[in-house]
This record gives C-alpha cells, sequence and structure tokens, in this order.
C-alpha cells in the first residue's frame, strides 16, 4: 500500500467511471483545482453530512475554478441512487477495486466494535492546476471540513 502522498508531490492519477458522465481521469481536469474526496460508503450518516455540506458550498468552489469528485468504493449505480436523493451537483468515482484508495494511502486496516476490516479511510487531497498535491487532509472530521477546503483554496488562490 502507497503512503498518503505529500503536499507538492505530483498526484497520482485517476481514470474512473463515474455518475454521471461515465468516467473521470486527472489528466482531464488540468487547469483546476480539484478537491478529491474519499469517503467510505453512500447513504451512510457522516458521508451524507460530508456530501451535503460540499453540496451546500458547490456554487463558490465551482466559482473558484475548482471541481468536487467523491470517490468511494460504492457501484456507479448506487453512486447514481446517492446524487439523485440528496442532489449532489458534483460527480461520485465508483473505485470498486479500490486501486485509487491505495494509491492515495486511504486503504487501511478499520477496527470496529473489534472486528477489523479494511476500507477507506475518510481523506481529501487538494489538487492544483499544474497537478501536484497542494492540501492534504488525511483523517477528516466531517464537521466543518467543506468550509476548511474552501478556505484554503481561498488561501492558495490569493496566495498565487
Amino acid at each position: 500500500m502507497s503512503a498518503v502522498p505529500e503536499v507538492g508531490s505530483k498526484a497520482p492519477a485517476f481514470d474512473l467511471p463515474a455518475f454521471p458522465k461515465g468516467r473521470y481521469k486527472l489528466s482531464g481536469l488540468k487547469g483546476k483545482y480539484v478537491v478529491l474526496y474519499f469517503y467510505p460508503r453512500d447513504n451512510t450518516p457522516g458521508c451524507t453530512t460530508e456530501a451535503c455540506d460540499f453540496r451546500d458550498r458547490h456554487e463558490a468552489i465551482a466559482a473558484a475554478n475548482t471541481v468536487v469528485l467523491g470517490v468511494s468504493t460504492d457501484s456507479v449505480d448506487s453512486h447514481q441512487k446517492f446524487i439523485e436523493k440528496f442532489e449532489l451537483p458534483f460527480p461520485l468515482l465508483a473505485d470498486e477495486d479500490h486501486a485509487l484508495a491505495e494509491k492515495y494511502g486511504v486503504w487501511v486496516e478499520k477496527n470496529m466494535y473489534g472486528k477489523k476490516s479494511m476500507g477507506i479511510q475518510r481523506a481529501t487531497f487538494l489538487i492544483d492546476p499544474a497537478g501536484k498535491i497542494a492540501a492534504v487532509w488525511p483523517k477528516v472530521k466531517v464537521d466543518g471540513h467543506a468550509e476548511a477546503v474552501m478556505a484554503k483554496i481561498q488561501e492558495l488562490q490569493a496566495a498565487g
């Protein structure tokens, strides 16, 4: 398993199926900031709160030349239902074999009530327009997270 990419390093590439629009490639997003957020499961309480927080800030994020992409191991069909249920205005990528989560170092052993299993650790990566990691939130706490990401985007754009 890979380590979490560091700020300043080249963002690991991806080409994944998504809802909507079929597939997303990092190379197709050059010239924009990309919020790549990994979450454990569609339709779970924390993941729903996080997705809705990004939804509620989407207009401001998009106005800042930034694309939001959510990633979980759920299927495209599951993503479609999640997007439609909560009116999410951004794509969700289906990393069903968890290869991308592994590249970003967020496929980890979890321990829930004494039961160990592998799963996605909630984490967010901000990728700059040149395809480099601009910021990392390796262990996301949902409350206030989308707001912190937006603040970082504004800070980087003001500095750049």
